[in-house]
C-alpha cells in the first residue's frame, strides 16, 4: 500500500484520524461547559489511566472544544522538578490574552495581567539572579496580590482574579495540566484549595488534569476533600467496536477495506490500547499489497510493529532504569506474567531474596520515574501497558 496515504499515527500525544470510542469523555466535558456557561457550579475534570491510552489526545480534543465556544486556555505539562509557578502564569497569560479583545475594559485585564506578573515574578529572597524570570507582559507586576509566596495564597488569588475577567466576557477559562501526577506536592496542594475556592464561588474557571493511575492518590494525600472536588474519569482500552472503528473509518477514507480476520488479528495483537492500535495499523498498512488487508498481512506485519514498539515504546523507558531498578522490573514481570499485572511489594522482596526495606529505594525511583505505579498499599505495577511482556523477553 501506499506509506503516503497511510492515515495511521502512532506519535506521543498525536490526534488519531478516528478518537473512537471517547464519547463518554467528550460528553461529559461538553455538560461541564454547558452548565458553566449557564451560569451553574460545576468540579474540575481529572482523567486518569496507562501510558498509551491517549490521555494527552483527549485533554488537547478537550482543549480545542473549550476553544471553539470561546473559552481561555492554558495548557501546561508538569515535571517533577519544576515549580507551577512559571507554567501556570504562561498558560494564563494565553488565556487572558485569547479573552481580552471581548473585555469591554482593558484597563481591568491589564490589572490582572499585572497580577500574573507578579505571581510569576516572586522569587525567594536567596533566589539566584540567573533563576529570575521576566514574563512577556506589558502591564506592571501588581504589589499585593499573589506575590506572598505562598502558593496556596497566591494560585487562589491569582485564578480567582482570573476567572473574574472570564465571568466579565460571559465565557470561561481551562487550565489543562498534563502529567498531574508530578506536580510537586506543594503545588498540588494549591490546586486543590484553588479549586476548592472557584468552586464555592461559581467562578468560571476549572482544571482538567491528566495523569497516570495513582493520580486520585496523590491529590487525595494532599487534601481530603479532593475526591468530592474533582470528578475522576478513567481512560482506559478500546473495546472491540471502537478499536475497529479506530482503524476502520481512516481505511475507508483511503479506499482500503480490511478483512474480519485481519481485525481481529489486530485486535489481538494491540489489546485494544489506542497507541498500539495505531502502531499495528500503520505497519500492517506499510506491509500489505493490496486491498482488502487480511490476516497474513497482519502476521507479516507483527513481528516488524513489535520491534519498533521495543526500542521506541518500551526501550525508551527500560533504558532509564538503573540495574538495580531493572532487578526490581523484572521480578515484577516473573510475577505478574505478561499481561503486567499488580504484584505484591512483599513478593517482590522474596523473589528477589532481600528484606522489603531494601528495595524501597528502587521501587521509589522507579515511581518517580513514572515506570511503576502504586496500584494500592502493598500493590505495585507497570505504567505501560505490555511492558510486562516485553521485560519477560528481555534477558535478566
Amino acid at each position: 500500500m501506499d506509506p503516503v496515504r497511510n492515515p495511521y499515527a502512532p506519535g506521543a500525544g498525536q490526534r488519531p484520524p478516528e478518537l473512537a470510542g471517547r464519547d463518554t469523555e467528550l460528553g461529559a466535558f461538553d455538560v461541564v461547559l454547558e452548565r458553566i456557561a449557564h451560569g451553574r457550579p460545576e468540579r474540575s475534570l481529572v482523567l486518569t489511566g496507562l501510558r498509551g491510552v491517549g490521555k494527552t489526545v483527549l485533554l488537547n480534543h478537550l482543549r480545542s472544544a473549550a476553544i471553539a465556544r470561546g473559552w481561555g486556555t492554558g495548557k501546561i505539562e508538569a515535571r517533577p522538578d519544576q515549580s507551577l509557578r512559571r507554567p501556570v502564569a504562561s498558560a494564563l497569560h494565553m488565556a487572558l490574552r485569547e479573552l481580552g479583545p471581548r473585555h469591554g475594559n482593558a484597563e481591568a485585564v491589564a490589572d490582572v495581567l499585572g497580577v500574573v506578573k507578579a505571581f510569576a515574578q516572586y522569587q525567594p529572597a536567596d533566589a539566584k539572579l540567573r533563576d529570575r524570570w521576566q514574563p512577556g507582559i506589558d502591564a506592571p507586576a501588581a504589589t499585593g496580590r499573589a506575590d506572598t509566596g505562598d502558593m496556596e495564597i497566591d494560585l487562589v488569588e491569582l485564578l480567582s482574579d482570573a476567572a473574574g475577567v472570564a465571568a466579565d466576557t460571559g465565557k470561561g477559562i481551562a487550565l489543562f495540566i498534563d502529567e498531574m501526577q508530578d506536580v510537586q506536592p506543594d503545588d498540588v496542594s494549591a490546586i486543590c484549595a484553588a479549586c476548592h475556592e472557584l468552586s464555592q464561588q461559581g467562578a468560571p474557571l476549572i482544571v482538567v488534569g491528566a495523569g497516570l493511575p495513582h493520580l486520585p492518590a496523590v491529590l487525595s494525600a494532599s487534601k481530603s476533600y479532593s475526591e468530592r472536588l474533582f470528578r475522576y474519569l478513567r481512560i482506559d482500552r478500546l473495546d472491540r467496536a471502537a478499536a475497529d472503528r479506530a482503524l476502520v473509518g481512516p481505511a475507508e477514507r483511503e479506499d482500503v477495506e480490511y478483512t474480519t480476520e485481519a481485525l481481529d488479528a489486530l485486535y489481538a495483537a494491540a489489546d485494544g490500547y489506542p497507541y498500539f492500535v495505531q502502531a499495528y495499523g500503520k505497519v500492517t498498512w506499510d506491509l500489505a499489497a493490496t486491498s482488502p488487508i487480511t490476516a497474513d498481512d497482519v502476521a507479516v506485519a507483527a513481528p516488524a510493529a513489535e520491534a519498533e514498539l521495543a526500542v521506541g515504546f518500551f526501550g525508551s523507558r527500560y533504558d532509564r532504569a538503573t540495574p538495580a531498578e531493572r532487578e526490581y522490573m523484572h521480578a515484577m514481570a516473573d510475577l505478574g506474567g505478561p499481561t503486567g499485572s499488580a504484584v505484591s511489594t512483599s513478593d517482590v522482596a522474596v523473589s528477589l531474596g532481600r528484606k522489603p526495606a531494601s528495595l524501597s529505594p528502587a521501587r521509589d525511583s522507579l515511581i518517580k520515574k513514572g515506570l511503576v505505579y502504586s496500584a494500592e498499599r502493598g500493590q505495585i505495577a507497570f505504567t505501560v501497558p505490555h511492558f510486562g511482556r516485553y521485560l519477560l523477553r528481555q534477558p535478566d
